[in-house]
């Protein structure tokens, strides 16, 4: 600064300060002091394009380096790194093609950019194309990729590759461990590292954190040769996370320094346990108060439901920037008041991609479809962000020909946006169409991630194709994903529903660190497949091994029980859901138990129990006695239960028609009659049985009373031989048992 002109240190502070103005959202401020410099040179150009792009202006940067008479490599990275943050991908591309020359930082850049999007396939192209192998950024970028894809082996395989690592390497694939709850792995590879800074302290610690293991987070904290800001700000925001929020005050009041960033995590400590008071509090304790804090204040009168001081608080503000404008957005929403959210939304001259995302997923999500479509027309440029919004959008109201429709005509579509279709027809019961748009986005160009893996998955697993679902295996291992531990649960679930008891079983063996949903995915398997005790025993191992089981849990291994007839031990369980667990029994626990005494003749304590429940009594009860009423044939308790199930499901004529050939078996034909008439006044349809098979990668679907097939007449001709054998053997057909057809 000595020797610059004082020409060039007014030029010199007033960039400076514009960089300062954008990083702190004040862009209105920023662009009066770009437009107040006479002479502005390369690096103000630059500051200000940063400016416009770190607050969601993309546009006005682009057009700003448009203009640009002279631009340096800054310029065309700063652009690029601004098309990045603004999830726009395909622009980021378009330029990176267009620029005159590159550096390490660009390449690294767009491998950040791929990787980001999901498109790690990409990113491995662009660092193929650097010609120079030494480029330290470029093989940090793919690690980092890998890394949050969940791809550590690549990402291993990458880093153990380096000739030459430097700590950011090092770092970098420590993250990758951290991040994926790897921690034995984690702890190994960080006591291995040549050299440790306090970043890699740092990870370590939000590794424990991460994966719930508070001990040695606070062990290994406490073991930081020269902790910082972070150091304390990571396991002060640990204890908060899970409600320690006596021990997050003690580390605050322990730290040797405390700038606005610690002060922020204690705040946004108070806001995150509801403690509004002690936020309330300590905000006005703050000699400096940052738009950060303010927006985390806000966010906790909104947490609260105390809106008018939300509001207050945000209209007290001398710069409102667009993120305290968008946490009083989404108060509104939170609180169910969506014009008033639009309203804030309209006021807001400056709006950034979770501005604009906010307001349309919130039309979306509260089935305001039509609303969230015209603000979407609205918004320039469209973030790949707000595309994937609408498709989820559509996808949550059953319009998936609309979600199709948005997809096709994207720009750019990352897995995210085929996740969110694929997610949709899965979500709609539209299995084929999620495995047959699986294919097209694999032909699309696009590799799938985790969430893919698990979304197919789930198709296969309703569908039972199994076939299909062991090709899923076989690619979620080649691609590194069979690891991931949602995508192990979707299969030991798909394997499970397919009857491959022995294949999930495996599975489950296989997952190194399985939670809760693992344990609840195989014991799902074991009740659907009837294996009642080992269900039981399975239980018994988790508790053992200190798994705490969840309400899920319960009504997995409570109908394992009743399929297998362990009263005795269903019973047993489900006293001890709520005197251990203090988990209240659901509709879906009750129904278990209904169904569990009912199926062992206990009809009149399923009743009893029925009648003396203090919640909503749902039809899924009543259908249960009902349905352990025909197994034992008790017409009386029968008839009170048909009698509440036409109540909840006056549309249903299933059970009526059961109810009728119950009469029909004791010879009570009045009742037969007169059950008839009930169904023909009632107008209830009777929607015509479906099942499917799989055959050689095809799923062939078979609707109840369909003769068009091609397949019908091969099928109905290999019944009647069948038939004809058995009946040759000695079968006799049950005739005491019928199904009578409403119309006849």
């Amino acid at each position: 600064m000595a020797g610059l002109s004082r020409g060039s240190r007014i030029i010199f502070q007033q960039n400076l300060k514009i960089t300062q103005l954008g990083k702190r959202g004040q862009i209105d401020e920023a662009i009066k002091v770009f437009k107040s410099i006479t002479h502005p040179n390369t690096v103000t150009y630059n500051s200000m394009i940063s400016a416009y792009a770190k607050n969601g202006r993309i546009i006005n940067a682009r057009h700003l380096f448009d203009k640009m008479l002279y631009r340096n490599l800054i310029t065309w990275n700063t652009m690029i790194n601004g098309y990045l943050f603004n999830g726009q991908i395909d622009k980021a591309c378009e330029l990176f093609d267009k620029m005159p020359q590159r550096d390490h930082f660009t390449y690294a850049l767009m491998i950040t950019c791929y990787a980001r999007s999901g498109e790690l396939e990409k990113a491995r192209d662009v660092f193929e194309a650097v010609n120079d192998r030494s480029n330290v950024a470029c093989w940090n970028a793919m690690i980092t990729g890998y890394a949050k894809a969940g791809r550590l082996d690549d990402a291993r395989k990458m880093f153990d590759g380096m000739s030459v690592k430097n700590l950011v390497s090092w770092n970098s694939m420590l993250s990758g461990y951290t991040q994926n709850g790897e921690m034995q792995f984690g702890l190994k590879f960080f006591e291995g590292m040549e050299e440790k800074d306090v970043i890699s302290w740092n990870l370590l610690v939000g590794g424990f954190i991460e994966v719930g293991d508070l001990g040695s987070a606070k062990e290994f904290f406490a073991k930081i040769p020269n902790p910082n800001v972070v150091s304390w700000v990571t396991i002060l925001s640990g204890y908060a996370r899970y409600g320690m929020i006596l021990e997050a005050e003690m580390v605050f009041d322990q730290m040797p320094e405390k700038n606005e960033v610690a002060w922020n995590a204690m705040l946004a400590a108070y806001v995150q346990n509801g403690k509004t008071d002690m936020a309330v509090s300590l905000f006005n304790r703050m000699s400096q108060r940052s738009a950060v804090a303010y927006t985390c204040m806000i966010d906790g009168y909104c947490r609260a439901g105390k809106l008018k001081e939300a509001r207050d608080l945000l209209d007290q503000m001398a710069y409102k920037n667009v993120g305290a404008r968008t946490a009083m957005i989404s108060g509104y929403i939170q609180n169910n008041r969506v014009d008033e959210a639009r309203w804030v939304f309209d006021q807001t001259a400056t709006r950034d991609v979770v501005c604009w995302n906010t307001m349309i997923a919130a039309y979306a999500q509260c089935g305001r479809i039509g609303e969230a479509f015209d603000l979407f027309e609205k918004m320039e440029p469209k973030s790949i962000v707000v595309w994937n919004t609408m498709i989820a959008g559509y996808a949550q109201v059953g319009q998936m020909d609309k979600a199709l429709e948005i997809l096709k005509n994207m720009g750019d579509r990352n897995v995210i946006s085929w996740n969110s279709l694929i997610s949709g027809y899965t979500q709609n019961g539209f299995y084929v169409d999620a495995l047959k748009y699986f294919i097209m986005m694999t032909r699309d160009g696009k590799k799938p991630d985790h969430s893919t893996f698990a979304l197919v998955l789930s198709s296969c697993s309703n569908l039972a194709a199994e076939h299909i679902g062991k090709q899923l295996n076989q690619l979620a291992n080649k691609t590194g994903y069979v690891k991931n531990l949602s995508v192990c649960n979707a299969l030991i679930i798909m394997y499970a529903k397919c009857g491959n008891i022995s294949d999930a079983e495996k599975m489950f063996q296989d997952v190194d660190n399985a939670d809760v949903i693992s344990w609840n995915s195989l014991l799902a398997g074991y009740a659907l497949n009837g294996y009642g005790k080992e269900a039981v025993k399975l239980f018994q191992e988790m508790e053992d091994k200190e798994v705490v089981p969840d309400e899920v849990t319960f009504v997995s291994v409570l109908s394992a029980c009743k399929h297998a007839g362990l009263s005795d031990a269903g019973a047993n369980l489900f006293e001890l859901m709520t005197r251990k667990y203090s988990i209240a029994p659901s509709s879906e626990h009750y129904a278990c138990i209904v169904d569990l005494l009912g199926r062992s003749g206990r009809l009149e304590e399923a009743f009893l129990l029925i009648k003396e429940m203090k919640t909503n009594v749902t039809a899924e009860m009543w259908g249960a006695l009902f349905g352990a009423c025909r197994m034992h044939n008790n017409i009386n308790i029968a008839g009170c239960a048909i009698g509440k199930l036409l109540e909840l499901e006056p549309h249903t004529s299933t059970n009526l028609v059961v109810l009728s050939n119950m009469y029909a078996e004791l010879g009570r034909w009045g009742d037969v009659e007169r059950v008839r008439e009930t169904i023909k006044k009632s107008g209830a349809g009777r929607l015509p049985g479906c099942s499917w098979l799989e055959d050689r990668n095809q799923l062939l679907v078979f609707l109840c009373g369909e003769d068009t097939s091609p397949q019908a007449v091969d099928n109905f001709n290999v019944l009647f031989t069948l038939t004809a054998q058995m009946m040759d053997m000695g079968h006799m057909p049950v005739m005491t048992s019928f199904c009578l057809d409403s119309d006849n």
